[in-house]
């Protein structure tokens, strides 16, 4: 809270009027090719590094926002500069919020993840959002562009399940020497056909375009080094990495 604090002064924004959401939906495009692109006079390199900064080591609520702002470093515009000190006043709002480990929880490793199908609408790749959970509380989050397009849904979330079985392995590797994991890693995906290809390379005709890589996730779950579960969409915390929500905050997380 303290860096926080700080990197509000330092830009001006340590008596800016909270908000609820540090980014709101809009079909505007912020990629900074607007008409309106001029001379701004907003640090906005320096200030979106700070955020970055922040969100890196504390703050996954802010990922996918701090992500869309990051795309405008070059030539940013107004409405770009408006979407990043939306990021500072929720921060104003959530500035004593963080997250809590509880000894005694269950030393269980949990996985969520998610996608935002064509959720960026200038290049049409989804969003990947990964957010993996121990001792009640997040340990590793990321919240990134694929590196293609997905065609559907079924692709863009079989391509965040292999990226959070990738995080899943490592971290459950970097914890066995720690402690003793006795229940096997758990993902939670909310899209019932990636968790059928998950488990079983059904649906054939349907999925042959997609990359073997991707397949990462079904090479694990037929190890049985990790399992894939269904969670609803109500509970999937990845979620908020994947797109615009409202009344976000670390007590989710």
């Amino acid at each position: 809270s303290s860096y926080t604090r700080k990197i509000l002064e330092k830009f001006g924004m340590s008596r800016c009027r909270p908000c609820s959401t540090p980014i709101t939906k809009s079909e505007k495009d912020l990629s900074g090719n607007e008409a309106e692109t001029e001379d701004v006079k907003f640090p906005y390199r320096s200030a979106v590094g700070a955020l970055m900064y922040l969100m890196t080591g504390t703050r996954p609520d802010i990922a996918y926002a701090v992500g869309v702002a990051s795309r405008s470093l070059e030539n940013p515009s107004k409405s770009n500069v408006v979407q990043v000190k939306q990021i500072f006043r929720y921060l104003q709002g959530t500035v004593d919020i963080g997250i809590i480990y509880k000894s005694g929880q269950s030393n269980a490793l949990t996985a969520y993840s998610d996608a935002d199908h064509g959720g960026d609408k200038t290049s049409g790749r989804s969003t990947s959002g990964v957010l993996c959970m121990f001792a009640g509380g997040v340990v590793s989050w990321s919240s990134q562009r694929q590196a293609s397009v997905a065609i559907s849904t079924t692709e863009a979330e079989i391509v965040a399940a292999s990226e959070a079985t990738r995080e899943v392995v490592w971290l459950k590797r970097l914890l066995n020497d720690i402690v003793e994991l006795k229940e096997k890693p758990e993902i939670l995906v909310d899209n019932e056909a990636a968790i059928r290809l998950a488990h079983n390379p059904e649906l054939h005709r349907r999925t042959k375009h997609i990359l073997i890589r991707h397949f990462f996730v079904r090479e694990k779950v037929s190890e049985g080094e990790v399992s894939v579960e269904r969670v609803t969409t109500e509970l999937q915390v990845a979620d908020a990495l994947t797109k615009p929500l409202l009344g976000l905050g670390l007590l989710q997380f």
